[in-house]
């Protein structure tokens, strides 16, 4: 994301980076070494964006699996729907907070995890 630094510190902007209307904003934070998420979605897309301290998300698509440690608060990860992702290692001090495209609605949750490769749906 767009960060401005000079002597004063650092202004990050969230502005033109995700791809959705924002509807819901919400922060995980005080988490102890749980697992956190472990989902994905039938429409929501989301951007986490670790504002302080550091967390690691898993992301699986159905098609490749990757790992993400967001470190930074000038970092954002897009999160697709059909992205069957979880949050961990949290730091003690982190913060991640996630712009929501939808507002919440425990239909929209999908909690099996894809059960072999091409199982997408």
């Amino acid at each position: 994301m767009k960060t401005f630094t000079d002597s004063r510190g650092n202004l990050t902007v969230i502005e033109k980076v995700v791809p959705f209307e924002i509807k819901r904003i919400f922060y995980i934070y005080g988490v102890d070494n749980s697992e956190r998420g472990g989902h994905r979605h039938h429409q929501t897309q989301q951007a986490a964006i670790c504002i302080r301290g550091k967390c690691c998300i898993y992301n699986n698509n159905g098609l490749e699996e990757t790992s993400f440690t967001l470190d930074s608060p000038d970092k954002c990860l897009l999160i697709q729907p059909e992205d069957w992702h979880s949050m961990s290692n949290f730091s003690e001090d982190a913060i991640l907070m996630v712009l929501a495209s939808a507002y919440f609605e425990a239909s929209d949750y999908i909690y099996a995890p894809y059960s072999y490769e091409y199982d997408r749906v």
